[in-house]
């Protein structure tokens, strides 16, 4: 090696460190860079899919094959709405093996609480899933993929994850998230998936707190938007469906966002963000795939989601604001004991961090 290259060396690893930056070590197991690999394409699906989707559509459209694209617009257009009847999952989809090794990245977990026991093949449940954090790493490894063994944990049933209605009006980014299970966030969406009379062995995964709950995603921080969110029970009233609490332990851990506290510019921003488009515009700082200081991958955090005991709900097709109250208040302690009886397990220092409920 010439003198020249070793002074610019030098000189890079003293700006490196001047800087702070991590890199990552040049000899890696070649699993673990599969499974950076695979955090990497999911984060990139998340962040830039429907604009990539769109940009293939566009293409599509504009060249000679222009006329698939008119054939898939109007045979879209004509699907739209499946997404609130049910989806079209698909199970080789969901048992790729990338999910795998998105799974052993964090890793992340799927277990089931002491009292849970399992769930009956002859009915539908509602799970209420929390926090959101950034990105729902794992939710979404829970319940939109076969990698965390949902179908061993629990035979005989299946699980639909829903997400935002606006997402199945993108075309080709539509038919992928329904291959893994997705359906829209409409109340039409999660009676159908409930409906005893059309469907059995139905687990609903709803990120009850939304993207408003995302913008409280700070690590080691619990704060859950739950308060004022009544809707969820409704619907399982209306469906006669039991609600089970789930939590992800460790989600919040998964980024590192920019500190926007309550009345912040950055904070009134996102939020006005939020109520025009629905979606919660939160820089997902991680790190990079060479380095471990800055970037878009997320970290590597475990997290690990817990599914609690059922809780049944009576069937009532038109509940009063006071039943609603009710179930709602029970369900919101039934939640708190979950945390508490779990946090000891999954998180460090667990004796200072608290669930706070808004």
């Amino acid at each position: 090696m010439s003198e020249y290259w070793k002074i610019l060396i030098k000189y890079f690893w003293w700006v490196s460190e001047a800087l702070g930056i991590r890199w990552a070590p040049r000899h890696v197991p070649g699993s673990r860079r599969l499974q950076t690999l695979a955090a990497a394409g999911w984060i990139g699906v998340v962040l830039f899919g429907e604009l990539v989707c769109i940009f293939l559509y566009f293409k599509l459209l504009y060249s000679s094959l222009w006329w698939l694209a008119l054939l898939y617009a109007v045979w879209m257009l004509n699907d739209v709405q499946i997404c609130h009847k049910g989806g079209r999952r698909f199970e080789w989809v969901r048992s790729w093996s990338w999910w795998q090794y998105y799974r052993d990245y964090f890793p992340l977990k799927l277990v089931k609480s002491d009292d849970c026991g399992d769930l009956d093949p002859n009915k539908n449940y509602l799970f209420a899933c929390f926090p959101h954090g950034v990105v729902c790493a794992g939710a979404f490894g829970a319940f939109a993929t076969n990698a965390l063994g949902f179908r061993e944990l629990f035979p005989g049933m299946k699980s639909y994850m829903i997400t935002l209605g606006g997402h199945f009006v993108v075309p080709f980014f539509r038919d992928f998230i329904m291959a893994l299970g997705g359906n829209a966030a409409s109340r039409e969406s999660l009676l159908e998936l409930l409906d005893g009379r059309r469907r059995r062995g139905s687990c609903v995964a709803l990120i009850v707190g939304g993207a408003a709950e995302a913008l409280d995603a700070h690590p080691g921080e619990y704060k859950i938007l739950i308060s004022r969110r009544k809707g969820f029970i409704r619907v399982a009233m209306k469906a006669g469906a039991p609600l089970v609490p789930v939590f992800s332990f460790g989600e919040p851990d998964v980024f590192r966002p920019v500190y926007n506290p309550d009345n912040s510019f950055l904070r009134k921003f996102q939020e006005k963000f939020r109520q025009v488009t629905g979606i919660s515009p939160i820089l997902p700082l991680g790190r990079g795939i060479f380095q471990y200081s800055f970037g878009l991958l997320p970290l590597r955090k475990s997290v690990t989601t817990v599914v609690g005991a059922p809780m049944e709900v009576v069937r009532n097709a038109d509940p009063t604001d006071e039943e609603v109250n009710a179930v709602h208040a029970e369900f919101t302690k039934r939640l708190t004991q979950l945390f508490e009886n779990e946090k000891s397990k999954y998180l460090k220092n667990h004796q200072d961090i608290h669930l706070i409920l808004t």
